[in-house]
């Protein structure tokens, strides 16, 4: 009993199904088995202890019940079917052979390229049933075959192209109009002139309306045409070339960036005379690039904006009035305060220097054999050569100094063997403690007007020139 049992339908149903499964589910079954034989052995049929496999009908021909070998040989053959018709109807895969057991597809054949390869194991994968994919499609290198499939897929393309002609028209007639609208509108320079503040400012300003307008019309123009993932594409590729040359021209930046604070915020004008850092002259102009000066000695000199906008900027020109000092020494022994007066009256008796503010001195340092005076007066730069004032400034001090009998500091050594008395300057006259009356020198103005040799240079230049630049005299200066 137990061996017809065992090669019963539902005997060779049980071994198909327990011979893949684990051990444990074959133990459970097996003991399944053992209680069916032993209900058996006591009188009872199987029939009983499992329920009635219906047979065939003989009336209608039909079969009720399918053998599972029977159906997955059965599912296999619909697999293999299914997908030799789908490959029939698609170019480059006719040559493919199926072949399907237990669900696992196996293809091969030969095809013209990879794609179609890819092409016919994706189909495959996405039928029901199929539980896994063997590929084993070869690439053919044929010259025909290739050629046929390269020429047949340029002939495709110019189909589309020509097909897609008024479309295509129709997109660039709108980005004409587009981009130029936008030029049209970046080229009224009266407004832009108008709207900005400089011409630098106003030029930046219509070059970014121009390059807004292109990049709207290339994106009307793509999609007009559905492609919008060749937009993306391009956006993302314009992004990554922008960082790159964002890197690759900092400086240029930089130095653009600067040029633009710089006609915002003017730290000079045109011919005021600057120090940038430890670089000295007139300011000639300012350009988009650099700020050009002339040297005191007459030389153009070109710094870069960026190094401008960066650098400590000491402006001579923006108040007139400006202070100098220099130091007289007199003789340790002699009265500071004394010498201080005397060179004040002086430096005060000069035509250029101004009464206000007012001059004064102080005593700098006390040396082992002199004392070191510091002289300070204003002078209005308008009027008077800085350094001309300067000079004449000195020689008067020091020339009241010494008609006043004070004897000025010399680099030499003395030995002392007497009395002070006895040594004294066989030029000098003996001093009774009052200092003697200053008799300042007779100094014409013209002697301490101002040079105006490189102001004169520069103002022809920028005359003869006519070249606009960024320094406007409406604009607030720093």
């Amino acid at each position: 009993m137990i061996a017809h049992f065992g090669d019963s339908r539902f005997g060779r149903w049980a071994r198909s199904r327990l011979q893949p499964a684990p051990r444990i589910i074959g133990s459970a079954f097996g003991a399944l088995l053992w209680v069916a034989s032993s209900t058996a052995l006591h009188g009872q049929t199987v029939s009983d202890a499992v329920p009635a496999i219906p047979a065939d009908d003989p009336g209608t021909g039909t079969q009720d019940t399918i053998e599972i070998a029977d159906l997955t040989r059965q599912s296999d053959r619909e697999i293999a079917a299914g997908l030799a018709d789908i490959f029939a109807q698609i170019d480059g895969l006719s040559d493919v052979d199926v072949s399907v057991r237990s669900g696992v597809v196996t293809l091969t054949g030969s095809v013209a390229g990879q794609a179609d390869r890819e092409q016919a194991a994706q189909i495959a994968g996405r039928i029901a049933g199929v539980v896994t994919v063997e590929n084993a499609i070869e690439r053919t290198f044929e010259v025909d075959t290739n050629l046929s499939a390269a020429t047949g897929a340029l002939r495709d393309d110019a189909r589309s192209l020509v097909r897609s002609l008024p479309l295509l028209g129709v997109a660039l007639l709108v980005a004409l109009l587009v981009g130029g609208a936008g030029y049209l509108l970046a080229g009224q320079k009266w407004f832009w002139n108008r709207v900005a503040p400089n011409p630098f400012l106003a030029e930046l300003l219509a070059g970014a309306i121009r390059f807004m307008a292109i990049i709207a019309a290339l994106i009307i123009a793509l999609q007009i045409l559905d492609a919008v993932t060749l937009l993306g594409l391009v956006l993302g590729s314009a992004g990554i070339i922008g960082i790159a040359l964002g890197f690759a021209v900092r400086d240029t930046v930089d130095n653009y960036v600067s040029s633009l604070m710089l006609s915002l915020r003017q730290p000079f004008r045109a011919n005021d005379h600057v120090l940038i850092d430890d670089l000295e002259g007139r300011v000639i102009r300012l350009t988009s690039r650099a700020t050009v000066l002339m040297t005191l000695d007459g030389n153009h000199l070109r710094i870069p904006n960026a190094t401008v906008f960066k650098a400590n900027i000491l402006n001579y020109t923006r108040n007139p009035q400006r202070r100098f000092d220099f130091d007289l020494g007199v003789d340790s022994a002699d009265d500071p305060l004394g010498a201080i007066a005397v060179g004040l009256a002086a430096i005060r008796s000069l035509a250029f220097v101004l009464e206000q503010p007012r001059s004064f001195a102080v005593i700098h340092t006390v040396g082992e054999s002199s004392i070191v005076l510091r002289f300070f007066a204003w002078v209005d730069q308008r009027a008077t050569d800085f350094l001309k004032g300067r000079s004449l400034a000195i020689q008067a001090a020091k020339r009241a100094l010494e008609e006043a009998g004070y004897e000025l500091p010399e680099p030499i050594y003395r030995i002392r063997v007497d009395d002070r008395s006895k040594l004294l300057h066989p030029n000098d006259k003996k001093r009774d403690g009052a200092p003697r009356s200053a008799r300042a020198s007779a100094v014409e103005g013209d002697h301490a007007e101002p040079e105006r040799a490189v102001e004169n240079l520069v103002s022809e230049e920028r005359g003869a020139t006519r070249e606009r630049d960024l320094l406007d005299t409406d604009r607030p200066i720093e």
